[in-house]
């Protein structure tokens, strides 16, 4: 018998627990989560918030009942607290308090990563929100029914903070959204895109305080304001999004670790110590688009990464195809998609890299009901002709195309090979020369 345990249970480890029961009728899988529940959907966590959906029960797609159906022995409020490498031995603390000792033939890791909370005075003041866990967000749905809570400023204006924005904005809030950058989402996005995005926070009344570092919280218990190296903020609620960095205390001294301090991982997504596997947001990946290790914390990742691990835990052999970090996000209807790196990353990893930019409709001129504009932005290495990045924007729902991208980078495709890819036309569609083709072949 194959005993494996998995430490941490949401979306890479409970993927990891279901592949190996799945695939290995030998491994005794034991799973053990500091958490009371699994599996919870961190990504639509605004839609519950600003009551898009009609609560938190969809955003659940496991829990421990449906894993211990399949055979897997699910500890839940049980923490990890050290583990023996040499000796194989997990430790943990069950919820009656009983010490535990669990030895393995193989550990998999799938210990998530924690919200980064700035050490700035205030930060400790009543309504100061994290966000991250069901919890979290069950926290800030409580406190929003309350008469009290009319100024939120949201700090961080990445994926997270800018849906959050949004949510609270549909709740009729005065949101304030902060970041020490000039913009959002400059991580997925160059200049044009993000300026897109600007403009439709403006134009449904969310204030931006871009370019402003937060220098302290006031307040007398509860906050009522934040202060920041510009200005003045007035708050009745706080919420932290600023990053979150990968959970590797269990590994610390023990394991590689990446620049960042996530759990460096080859392609099997096995660690520097034999028989030890790290996933999701606590692991590196492999990404395409650079050709080289990196950190992308990405649920789709959690999932691929614990897929590889399963595999090759439970005795296959499997290794990852690598990833380009494709992501997307929709705001007030405007859907924004990108994959690989943008043209101003490209340039700081060193690549002599270019953009070709294109402005269109979805389809003919002549369908005059739904078809909005479309605009896209393809990456190139201008030595290779290979493409390293692609972003997309519509009210359209464009939004499997980023998959061919993803596709290409993943396989190397140079950006002339792309101008003549077979991409069929129909008016209900698309144009015969659509927005692909047509950047495809404005490349310089």
């Amino acid at each position: 018998m194959n005993k494996i345990v998995i430490v941490g249970a949401n979306h890479a480890g409970t993927a990891a627990a279901n592949t190996l029961m799945a695939n290995y009728k030998d491994a005794k899988v034991t799973i053990f989560d500091a958490n009371s529940n699994i599996s919870f959907l961190g990504c639509g966590m605004a839609l519950w918030i600003g009551e898009q959906i009609t609560g938190a029960e969809g955003l659940f797609y496991s829990d421990k009942e449906k894993l211990e159906a399949q055979g897997a022995v699910v500890h839940m409020e049980a923490p990890v607290e050290n583990i023996d490498f040499d000796r194989k031995v997990v430790y943990a603390t069950l919820k009656d308090g009983t010490k535990v000792e669990e030895s393995y033939d193989k550990v998999i890791l799938a210990t998530g990563s924690t919200p980064i909370i700035p050490n700035i005075p205030g930060i400790d003041l009543e309504n100061v929100q994290k966000v991250k866990l069901y919890q979290h967000a069950d926290e800030v749905i409580r406190k929003l029914k309350t008469e009290e809570i009319e100024n939120v400023v949201v700090v961080g204006a990445g994926y997270i903070g800018v849906e959050l924005a949004e949510a609270f904005e549909r709740k009729g809030k005065n949101v304030t959204l902060i970041d020490i950058a000039d913009t959002c989402l400059p991580v997925y996005y160059d200049e044009p895109f993000t300026d897109l995005m600007r403009e439709n926070l403006k134009n449904h009344g969310i204030h931006l305080a871009f370019g402003e570092r937060v220098l302290e919280i006031r307040g007398d218990q509860k906050v009522r304001e934040v202060v920041t190296d510009k200005g003045v903020h007035k708050a009745d609620m706080v919420v932290l999004s600023i990053g979150f960095r990968p959970n590797t205390s269990l590994g610390s001294g023990k394991l590689e670790l990446f620049r960042n301090g996530a759990f460096v991982v080859d392609k099997h997504q096995e660690t520097s110590i034999k028989d030890v596997y790290a996933i999701g947001d606590c692991a590196t990946v492999y990404d395409n688009s650079i050709q080289d290790t990196n950190y992308i914390a990405l649920a789709s990742n959690a999932v691929r990464t614990a897929i590889v691990a399963a595999h090759n835990a439970g005795g296959g052999t499997l290794e990852s195809a690598g990833v380009q970090g494709s992501n997307g996000i929709c705001i007030y209807d405007l859907k924004m998609l990108s994959t690989g790196m943008t043209l101003a990353k490209a340039n700081v990893c060193g690549f002599e890299a270019a953009a070709t930019d294109y402005d269109d409709l979805q389809k003919p001129e002549f369908i005059e009901e739904n078809n909005p504009k479309v605009k896209i932005r393809i990456v190139y290495d201008k030595k290779t002709r290979v493409i390293l990045g692609a972003q997309m924007a519509s009210t359209y729902d464009i939004s499997m195309g980023i998959h061919l991208f993803s596709l290409a980078i993943q396989e190397r495709v140079t950006i002339d090979k792309l101008a003549l890819t077979d991409i069929f036309f129909l008016p209900h569609f698309n144009k015969p020369y659509n927005y692909i083709t047509m950047a495809a072949l404005g490349a310089k």
